[in-house]
């Protein structure tokens, strides 16, 4: 049963899901990008596969909450397309650990996205709630894994990590809105 009462603020779950969406998006072309680079032999590369998996799954479940509940798909989606998938070879160009680093910075900052959508959400809507809080697990088992992979362990990690945290948290502000 719904706590809302009428004149309180309902949590606005179309942003909620154009923006999980986008990152979601964004997150399939960041490791096709490492996957472009790395040898398909690596651990990294085999770890980065699975992963990748999962990111499918989530970005198909969020296209059909989607398209069920008529939500437009941010505008900046190709920007999206080019810019994780250069994120990803990037970090892939560099090294393994720098490609794992860049797992560990975008999944920290999707951990803390995911946790205040949870707390905006309230119970205004279990199904996208239940969605979120499973795929959060799963996005905290992708930077576990990256860190068991060497992600602390990248040339210039502090410096690499802030900045896709940086440039994670003005997508997600970008996506909510455009």
């Amino acid at each position: 049963m719904s706590s809302w009462r009428p004149g309180d603020k309902r949590a606005d779950t179309d942003s909620m899901l154009r923006v999980d969406q986008a990152g979601e998006y964004g997150a399939t072309r960041i490791y096709a990008g490492q996957l472009a680079v790395l040898s398909r032999r690596s651990t990294a590369a085999h770890q980065i596969s699975r992963m990748a998996a999962q990111e499918e799954r989530h970005l198909a479940r969020f296209n059909a909450l989607m398209a069920e509940r008529r939500v437009r798909p941010t505008l900046l989606q190709p920007l999206w397309n080019i810019a994780g998938f250069a994120l990803g070879a990037a970090t892939a160009l560099i090294s393994e650990k720098a490609a794992m680093a860049c797992t560990d910075a975008v999944e920290t900052e999707i951990d803390k996205h995911y946790a205040d959508q949870l707390r905006a959400l309230g119970e205004d809507d279990a199904e996208l709630a239940a969605d979120i809080r499973d795929f959060q697990a799963e996005e905290l088992e992708h930077r576990a894994t990256a860190r068991a992979h060497g992600a602390e362990e990248a040339i210039g990690y502090p410096l690499l990590t802030a900045a896709i945290r940086a440039g994670c948290r003005a997508a997600i502000e970008l996506s909510k809105r455009i």
